[in-house]
């Protein structure tokens, strides 16, 4: 059926374009830049956060006495459209200097500093003063902060991406805009902290923060004081989505990998021992692997406790949702630790002992593209008399300021290898930073330990993709094992409330709580929504894949000298000590502040 269409003139240039069609996309189909400041558009997920609130992309319309803002007004057939005469620029500039009046100035020390979508609309906009700022009404808002995420609300331009991604993507609601006038902001409901929130932490409202006003707890200084601190031997880990995104922010293409420039970068930065948080991806395959292959014995065998489907348990932002809203499920994850907890128990014991140190002397920093994995690494339960199994956990982006203070040449570093032993990981580690990743691994594993037969193949497409809710039957030498995939907090709701009313169909449920999965964590270099950048960085990933000696976590060699020396064989009473974890109520927490 063909699409209704109209026509209307923009800067004096005749367009048709499809009926419904926006004022901006319009002029951004003729090359015409509007600007924009609280417009975002998530194109896979098919939602746009177009409140029309900031002005900053209004337009002359004539006919019409007022400006029109052109993310909201739809195209009408003979319109005729400014967009960039007088009067529009000095309503822009009004605008922005509006805006200004009732924002901190302390953009010397913002974090957000030189990445500011306000600072550089103010810059392009030729703000230079802000007139009336000294009787402004200044809005004075407390600084919260979390053990991942700090809110400076004084910062709020109330452009709404936050809520945005917090309501209609993750299906969180943490975020609600409260208030009006200088004293608009977008917060938990009744001003709460966000510890006292749903809040997941998976950073998605830091990613598309435009200004100061949502940022990740900076650890960078702390690390810092352990690398000068001669007592100490500290020990850094680096996830698998780090290395395909990290590239971008010294210039380089999106899905460029740069594995052993990171390597060299963390070495130089004076590190002790460079490992690989793949290591701990293929260990957690052993114990997640058989787990999975224990509850599928009992529920062929019809038993009650089998807890199928099995959910995976390595995002900590998707257990954080879990634990918050669907406690009375608790026992279906898998007890296996995420990666990163995994490595630093490990590290913090066998690894400790190879080198006659304790635990105590010992720094474990981990280097995630996930916010979340700060407040994973606080949690009391991966503790040991109080001393973390993993210390400090920075981010992609906190990395790479690091490298820059460092005034590291990060191109210019020749690449080199992860240390041994807890460096050496297979493909199907690597795999873990895309959605989907961490169920085909499993069943890499599951499969050939369940059939006791070689795979024929070791690429599972049907898993891969970047559709939100994805669903694949894998045969397990005649046993078809369902397997369901959700990426987005909102799309593992659609699975999880089937899960609570007994009408799954799956065996296994993978849930990453970032769309993309690891590659569009909270703390990776900002994308903005763009897929393109997402679906370069999943491509690295599965290059590095294929370009792995040996891609089951089974064969690692290094993984089963560890069973053998130390914790004896997966699911022993020793790994599952070390290795597994339980699950919390965390409804409990939610407290509403009336």
């Amino acid at each position: 059926m063909k699409m209704e269409t109209v026509k209307l003139t923009i800067d004096n240039k005749q367009i048709e374009v499809n009926k419904g069609t926006t004022l901006l996309k319009a002029a951004r189909q003729m090359g015409v830049e509007i600007p924009t400041l609280c417009h975002m558009e998530l194109h896979d997920l098919n939602i746009e956060n177009k409140p029309g609130g900031c002005r900053i992309c209004v337009v002359e319309v004539q006919g019409r006495r007022n400006l029109a803002p052109a993310c909201i007004t739809k195209c009408e057939e003979g319109m005729s459209v400014r967009t960039h005469n007088p009067r529009v620029l000095n309503a822009r500039r009004t605008v922005m200097e509006f805006i200004l009046s009732d924002h901190p100035k302390d953009c010397l020390i913002c974090p957000k500093s030189g990445h500011c979508d306000l600072q550089d609309m103010a810059n392009r906009l030729g703000i230079r003063e802000i007139p009336g700022q000294d009787i402004a009404a200044m809005s004075t808002y407390r600084k919260d902060t979390s053990p991942s995420i700090i809110r400076e609300l004084d910062k709020c331009i109330m452009c709404r991406r936050c809520e945005m991604m917090c309501n209609e993507v993750q299906t969180v609601g943490a975020l609600s805009a409260i208030n009006r006038g200088f004293m608009a902001v977008v917060a938990p409901a009744f001003e709460q902290n966000l510890e006292y929130s749903p809040c997941t932490y998976c950073g998605q409202c830091v990613a598309v923060c435009p200004t100061g006003a949502l940022t990740e707890v900076d650890h960078t200084r702390d690390v810092l004081r352990a690398l000068v601190d001669p007592s100490k031997t500290v020990v850094v880990q680096t996830a698998p989505a780090v290395r395909a995104a990290l590239g971008e922010e010294f210039g380089l293409k999106p899905g460029t990998l740069v594995t052993g420039k990171l390597v060299a970068a963390l070495k130089a930065l004076g590190f002790d021992y460079v490992f690989d948080t793949d290591f701990a991806a293929d260990l957690t395959i052993m114990e997640e692997g058989t787990e999975l292959l224990s509850r599928l014995g009992k529920f062929l065998k019809g038993e009650k406790d089998a807890n199928i489907p099995i959910l995976t348990s390595c995002c900590p932002g998707w257990v954080n949702f879990f634990e918050h809203n669907y406690p009375e499920l608790k026992d279906v994850p898998s007890t296996a630790k995420s990666p990163q907890q995994m490595f630093g128990a490990i590290a913090k014991t066998y690894f400790a002992d190879k080198i006659n140190i304790k635990r105590q002397d010992m720094v474990v920093v981990s280097i995630m593209p996930c916010l979340a994995k700060k407040y994973e690494s606080q949690r009391p339960e991966f503790a040991v008399d109080g001393n973390p199994d993993v210390d400090f956990s920075i981010s992609t982006r906190e990395l790479a300021a690091f490298i820059r203070q460092a005034n590291i040449d990060f191109n210019g570093l020749p690449d080199m290898d992860f240390d041994r032993p807890l460096g050496e990981s297979t493909g199907a580690g690597v795999i873990f930073g895309n959605t989907g990743g961490v169920i085909e691994a499993a069943v890499r594993t599951a499969y050939e330990i369940f059939t006791k037969k070689k795979l024929s193949r070791l690429d599972f497409t049907e898993l891969r993709g970047m559709e939100g809710v994805r669903q694949a039957v894998i045969d397990f030498d005649g046993f078809p094992l369902s397997i369901g995939i959700a990426h987005g907090l909102g799309n593992a709701r659609k699975l999880l409330d089937e899960v609570r009313a007994g009408r799954s169909k799956f065996h296994a449920i993978e849930v990453m709580a970032c769309p993309g999965g690891c590659i569009g964590g909270g703390g990776q270099p900002l994308h903005h929504g763009d897929s393109s950048v997402l679906k370069a960085r999943a491509k690295a990933i599965y290059d590095e894949d294929k370009n792995k000696q040996i891609r089951v976590s089974h064969e690692n060699q290094y993984i089963l000298q560890l069973y053998k020396e130390y914790l004896g064989e997966p699911g022993s009473e020793k790994a599952h000590h070390l290795l597994h974890t339980h699950y919390f109520d965390k409804k409990a927490k939610i407290i509403i502040k009336k």
